[in-house]
């Protein structure tokens, strides 16, 4: 038995919950998994893991097993980068999940000079506003808004995503331009934003000169991805409340007008995550360092530097 092999398969089960899952990560076969967890089980004569037909449960040996090998392995990545070449040439793939807006209008167009930089990194994107598990979909980090709930997970601040109130001027023609939030409650339609995580439908925000305001607004389309739902707004349907970054490139096109203007929505914090126990390569902190820095020179993008957090 290969007691390396054996103890990442065996941490893989603990982190996915799931044989099936751990084997779709590690790219072998589930048999193969199953076989190097009851040979670390034989070797250490005690139950890692109790299966049922329904779930993997860790028992109290493999959870303290798991807590103190995870941090062996580790270690034994960081030795393999402090003697290998990877400490001067970052180079391997890196799985990343992004939303499709923030590649298309942000990432994507200068990754020619991040490829430049580092030829021998592969980039492997997810692009959507679905929130998924980055250890049990094996991913590498994620750039997401808003707050980060999720405890087990390292988050680094990047930026902050401004926000933009925003209609078409079709749209603007056949209602007005609202003057104060509440206005919107009527006379107008705003679009509803759907978090792809809960299903639930953000309000728009408001603030000015220590005044906070949440309007719901009357909708009666909701959309939960962000370039179809800037799209809604360009094409009339009504008013959007989303990030600047987004929005600008209709608005400098004149599709979509900024309203409220006088009026400052909080906005959401921007992070990397990634999982705690995967070690920062070479590769992901060139890449978090670049996209740090590509944050702090968009304007809509930067992290604020006072208030609004």
């Amino acid at each position: 038995m290969d007691r390396i092999v054996a103890l990442r398969a065996f941490g893989r089960v603990v982190e996915t919950g799931s044989f099936t899952k751990a084997a779709d990560t590690l790219e072998v076969s589930k048999a193969s998994v199953t076989r190097l967890v009851q040979q670390l089980e034989a070797h250490l004569g005690t139950k890692l893991l109790t299966r049922t037909t329904r779930k993997v449960t860790v028992t109290r040996e493999g959870a303290s097993y798991y807590d103190r090998t995870i941090a062996l392995l580790r270690e034994l990545e960081e030795v393999d980068v402090e003697v290998g070449v990877e400490q001067n040439i970052p180079k391997g793939r890196l799985r990343i999940e992004i939303s499709a807006a923030l590649g298309q209008r942000v990432l994507i167009p200068h990754l020619p000079k991040f490829q430049a930089c580092y030829p021998d990194i592969h980039l492997d994107f997810g692009a959507s506003d679905r929130r998924i598990d980055i250890v049990v979909d094996n991913v590498d980090c994620a750039i997401r808004a808003g707050a980060i709930t999720d405890e087990f997970l390292v988050a680094k601040r990047i930026g902050h995503f401004e926000f933009a109130t925003c209609a078409s001027p079709d749209y603007l023609r056949r209602h007005g331009v609202p003057q104060h939030p509440n206005d919107l409650l009527q006379g107008h339609r705003t679009i509803g934003f759907t978090s792809a995580r809960t299903g639930r439908v953000f309000s728009f925000d408001f603030s000015r000169a220590g005044e906070r305001l949440e309007v719901e607004g009357h909708s009666t389309v909701s959309i939960n991805e962000l370039n179809a739902y800037v799209e809604a707004g360009a094409a009339g349907l009504g008013l959007v409340q989303t990030a600047r970054f987004a929005q600008q490139p209709f608005i400098d096109a004149g599709t979509l007008v900024p309203v409220l203007t006088d009026w400052r929505s909080a906005g959401l914090a921007a992070h990397i995550v990634y999982a705690p126990n995967r070690y920062v390569s070479a590769r992901l902190r060139v890449f978090i360092d670049w996209v740090a820095e590509l944050f702090a020179q968009h304007p809509a993008l930067a992290p604020r530097r006072s208030g609004g957090d």
